[in-house]
């Protein structure tokens, strides 16, 4: 949003301060400053220059030999405007001059020397019209500098919007202006308006408010129109702070939104006499002011007249009922719809206009007779002829509550830690606008109807006013003396913060961000089917509306789009998915851990492998709980249909891990192997850690005896447990696998066994009843000693 200073000046009298110092403190108390632009300081000699004669040019069709006197000199001037004329009184740079940046200099144009330049308001810098000259007024005074004719010399700043977003008064330049008065400590000029009084003997208009979504309606009448261009100075405004002039009622509206902040529209009364805010059963196609057909659903409120729809409320008008040209009467409406209605409408339509953003923001309904007055005092100001034919018709359907707030001094200097006397602190208040009182014990302050819709509603909003105003670069530095405790972290927080430590410190594994979404298109480049699951109403892209059921496609979009950076990487991300719908309506979040393993230089089951240690790892040193995995039917359409596992924790099935289907591996990397994995976080963090139980090293050597097995297809570790299930700790200290042999069908592998013993030295004679009891245990599953 821009900010012209000179406008602010008709507000506040900023006579003799540092506006760039000003400006600065405006950033370090209010919102940022993204840049500062000094409009007009690039022009040096432009008068105002009347024509003396008009000559064709002997070279060309379209240019013209000029005669143009600034007072003090005469000068021949070659000039191609289609509105040249004898008498016509134009902005004129003199040779040596500048305008544009660009100083003027004696030119031959087509065979003839020209001195000077005449300009159009472009060339100015003051609109985008290049249609012609700027024609000046007949009795402008020859050689009058241009600059002291117009309020073309200005300082324009550009705040950045996001810091506004919870300043609804802040959205036009008479609430800029009411803070600058507080920064610079000068007084806040009131808005000049008309007293709508005057016209209470007269016909109200005939508003019908159906719907709880517009909480204020105002509207007003006005007839005998004659101006239908603005003033040269109120184009400039608009064109500084991004407008542009269209005609005088138009520009009125616009000039009220970008001053006080409340969005207005005018309706031709010839097409608009009564009007009716309403929203309509079935979706319709409506025509708005840019020439657009949108179609316009039950949702979004919609103003009428006769039934007929004539503007999306607090977004745009409709096409059918804009001011013209020829318009000389008018209806003016000021209204203050539902916010979060005006929003979710923008977004849907797919239209964001400046009255948009302000709605959004939640405007106080006290301003909307406060615009028409001031609009109307501005049209009798440049059209003494215009009639107002109704009275201020007022619909008031919704007032948000007083806000009132009461404190002490003490409270202030807690939360400041500095010294603000009681009078600074009531002059701060009473500067922004706040009904400030303080009794001797108390400060009762009434929060303005500008500040309570959204912004200050406790007492703490009360201390960052009065800090913020008071400088918090003036605040001294100091360590402040509390109390700090431990936070104590959820078993959630431990069980997520862990992990990563351990996928980042031992695995290496890069973590990722992403939404909850899928990515339609990058999904379609891996041939992965999208799976029905909940929808966004207003996504951002038809490509991302679905929400995601499972980690596993966004980690191998992320996958295939750094492939080309590193031959072997993992990825992992904590993030949120949505299976489906609860009972009570809402989505069913859930936390999940996905893990991608891509590699250019080791096999498929090589990364399978360490998928599996992966998860083992996180069980034994989380919870000291051992998972077990078990083969299933892949529930997914991209999972491999043989090489996917289920992943269970003390009988509670926690993720799975699986290769890729070989047409979705195909599609991602001909070259590479790839393997992905899910653990559900929510019912990880749930599950109760084993107790650690401590135990004293034997002193006395213990026996490592290794059984080489031949496994029977389908056998799984899990299945060979039990054989030493009923040896106590003290007796069978580990198990290890030490070596894994697949040939063809056959799995052989070897595990070592550790005895030991606390009170001696074990022998072999004691330790091989303990062998024969596992190989025989081993044998009843099918699981024979190797030869």
């Amino acid at each position: 949003m821009y900010i012209s200073m000179n406008w602010i000046g008709d507000f506040v009298d900023l006579s003799g301060l540092d506006l760039e110092a000003l400006i600065h403190r405006f950033t370090l108390s209010t919102a940022e400053v993204e840049d500062v632009y000094h409009m007009g300081q690039d022009l040096r000699d432009v008068v105002a220059g009347k024509i003396l004669s008009v000559e064709a040019h002997p070279n060309s069709k379209k240019l013209h030999l000029l005669k143009v006197d600034t007072g003090d000199t005469i000068y021949d001037v070659v000039c191609g405007a289609p509105n040249v004329r004898e008498g016509l009184i134009v902005p004129f740079v003199k040779e040596g001059g500048m305008v544009s940046g660009q100083e003027i200099a004696c030119a031959s144009i087509a065979g003839v020397e020209s001195h000077g330049m005449c300009c159009s308001e472009k060339e100015l810098g003051i609109s985008d019209n290049h249609a012609g000259l700027m024609e000046l007024p007949e009795d402008t005074i020859v050689g009058t500098d241009i600059c002291d004719l117009y309020a073309i010399k200005d300082t324009v700043f550009e705040v950045d919007n996001k810091s506004l977003t919870n300043r609804p008064d802040l959205w036009g330049h008479y609430g800029i202006a009411r803070e600058f008065a507080a920064l610079s400590g000068r007084e806040l000029k009131p808005l000049e308006t008309v007293s709508l009084e005057a016209y209470d003997n007269l016909e109200p208009i005939q508003i019908d408010v159906q719907d709880d979504l517009c909480y204020r309606y105002t509207g007003l009448k006005v007839r005998n129109i004659q101006k239908k261009v603005s003033p040269v100075d109120m184009r400039i405004r608009l064109y500084y702070c991004g407008s542009r002039g269209i005609n005088l009622l138009a520009d009125l509206t616009n000039y009220l939104m970008l001053e006080m902040g409340q969005p207005m529209h005018a309706f031709d009364c010839a097409k608009v006499d009564q009007i009716e805010v309403k929203r309509f059963e079935a979706p319709f196609a409506f025509t708005t002011l840019d020439g657009q057909e949108r179609t316009v659903d039950e949702n979004t409120l919609m103003i009428c007249c006769k039934g007929q729809p004539v503007a999306i409320a607090g977004i745009m008008g409709g096409l059918d009922s804009e001011i013209e040209d020829d318009t000389d009467s008018l209806l003016l409406e000021s209204a203050n719809f539902d916010a979060v209605s005006v929003r979710k409408s923008s977004t849907r339509l797919g239209l964001r206009t400046d009255a948009s953003m302000r709605y959004e923001k939640t405007l106080d309904p006290e301003m909307c007779p406060t615009a028409i007055a001031r609009f109307v005092k501005l049209l009798l100001d440049i059209d003494p002829q215009a009639q107002v034919i109704s009275r201020l018709t007022d619909v008031y359907c919704k007032k948000y509550p007083q806000v009132s707030l009461t404190f002490d001094k003490a409270y202030v200097d807690r939360y400041t830690g500095i010294e603000i006397s009681n009078d600074r602190i009531l002059e701060t208040l009473r500067a922004l606008g706040f009904g400030a009182q303080f009794d001797g014990r108390e400060f009762q302050v009434e929060v303005p109807s500008w500040r309570a819709t959204k912004d200050v509603t406790i007492k703490a909003d009360i201390i960052e006013e009065i800090t913020r105003i008071y400088g918090y670069d003036n605040f001294q530095i100091k360590t402040t003396r509390s109390a700090l405790y431990p936070e104590k972290r959820s078993a959630g927080n431990k069980a997520d913060n862990f992990t990563k430590d351990i996928l980042v410190q031992r695995y290496h594994l890069h973590e990722v961000h992403s939404y909850i979404w899928f990515d339609q298109k990058k999904c379609k480049e891996l041939g992965i089917a999208l799976e029905e699951n909940v929808k966004l109403l207003s996504p951002q892209s038809p490509d991302l509306e679905t929400l995601r059921t499972n980690m596993g496609p966004t980690l191998l979009s992320f996958v295939n789009e750094n492939k080309p950076f590193a031959p072997d990487f993992g990825i992992f991300e904590i993030g949120r998915v949505c299976e489906g719908v609860k009972e009570d309506g809402l989505c069913n979040e859930r936390k999940k851990l996905g893990i991608a393993l891509y590699s250019r230089t080791r096999s498929e089951k090589e990364l399978y492998m360490e998928l599996l240690e992966i998860f083992t790892a996180l069980g034994r040193d989380i919870k000291r709980a051992d998972f077990t995995f078990k083969n299933g039917e892949p529930r997914h359409g991209w999972q491999h249909p043989r090489n996917t596992a289920f992943v269970s924790c003390k009988g509670q099935e926690l993720g799975w891990l699986c290769a890729l289907h070989p047409a979705v591996a195909a599609k991602l990397d001909k070259k590479a192997a790839v393997v992905c994995a899910q653990l559900d976080m929510d019912a990880f963090a749930a599950i109760q850690e084993t107790d650690i139980a401590y135990r004293e090293p034997s002193r006395f050597p213990g026996i490592d005896i290794d059984l080489s097995l031949a496994l029977p297809q389908g056998m799984t570790y899990a299945q060979l447990a039990p054989a030493w299930a009923d040896l106590d700790a003290e007796t069978l200290s580990s198990v290890t696998l030490i070596d894994s042999f697949q040939q063809g069908d056959l799995l052989s592998i070897t595990l070592r066994f550790a005895f030991s013993s606390q009170e001696h030295t074990l022998s072999k004679e004691e330790v091989q009843p303990w062998v024969d009891g596992i190989v025989e245990k081993l044998a009843k599953v099918g699981v024979a000693l190797r030869s």
